[in-house]
């Protein structure tokens, strides 16, 4: 496998310490692919001028994708999308009485020009997997770590 993790491409954004079990996921098979990525824990809610400078500032820091969990309300992703063009993961996670269909919900109903891609509830490992897809894009040696993940995911064979 290639080694990229010496740049930071990935940001992981958590809209709560509660919420790091979920995320910490996304982390792993980032860091199993090979891609250098960074967590940071802000909230849309408590914390929205730390979150428009993170967003504001992502691509002239080196990212190429940012992924974001939250649950309940889940403005996270959509606060940072709306503050850069690089593509947004949403990850809405499982944190209260509604089974995160509400963070689900939050997540995915996007205005036009706003746009977050949008995984399952708890989805932070496929969320790393689309974020390495895309920056494998601009990284062709990151194409050869996820052919030889997808080989492993299939038990070996492909």
């Amino acid at each position: 496998m290639v080694d990229l993790v010496s740049s930071v491409l990935v940001g992981i954004v958590v809209g709560s310490k509660s919420d790091l079990p979920v995320m910490e996921k996304a982390k792993e098979t980032l860091d199993e692919l090979r891609i250098g990525s960074e967590v940071k824990v802000m909230s849309a809610h408590r914390n929205p001028d730390e979150v428009s400078a993170y967003a504001g500032n992502a691509e002239q820091n080196g990212l190429e994708v940012v992924i974001c969990g939250a649950g309940m309300a889940a403005h996270l992703a959509g606060a940072i999308a709306a503050r850069t063009e690089l593509p947004v993961i949403g990850v809405p996670i499982k944190s209260s009485d509604l089974g995160g269909m509400d963070a689900l919900l939050s997540t995915v109903q996007m205005p036009t020009g706003v746009p977050v891609a949008t995984v399952a509830v708890n989805g932070a490992k496929n969320a790393a997997i689309l974020a390495a897809q895309i920056v494998a894009n601009k990284h062709p040696e990151i194409k050869e770590n996820l052919k030889g993940y997808r080989i492993k995911l299939a038990g070996g064979t492909k």
